[in-house]
């Protein structure tokens, strides 16, 4: 098992993308607790700093502060 700052420092150029898990694989209950889901998604997609969608690496970077997903989603539907 990776620590936090093993996974935050994979880099996307060298990472085998047949050890990453693919997002679209991840099933998150909504029944769950915020807790829980966020427990869930973690565990499924083992590291959150960097997956796949489909054949694309995806690496996230996690602000401390600042707008939330869901804030930037809102604002960004709002504009389209």
């Amino acid at each position: 098992m990776m620590t936090i700052e093993e996974m935050k420092a994979v880099d996307v150029r060298t990472v085998d993308p047949e050890t990453l898990v693919d997002i679209r694989d991840v099933h998150i209950d909504q029944n769950l607790s915020r807790e829980e889901r966020i427990r869930s998604f973690v565990k499924q997609i083992r590291n959150p700093y960097v997956f796949k969608c489909g054949d694309v690496i995806v690496k996230t970077v996690f602000a401390e502060s600042g707008p939330t997903l869901d804030e930037c989603m809102k604002r960004y539907l709002q504009n389209r």
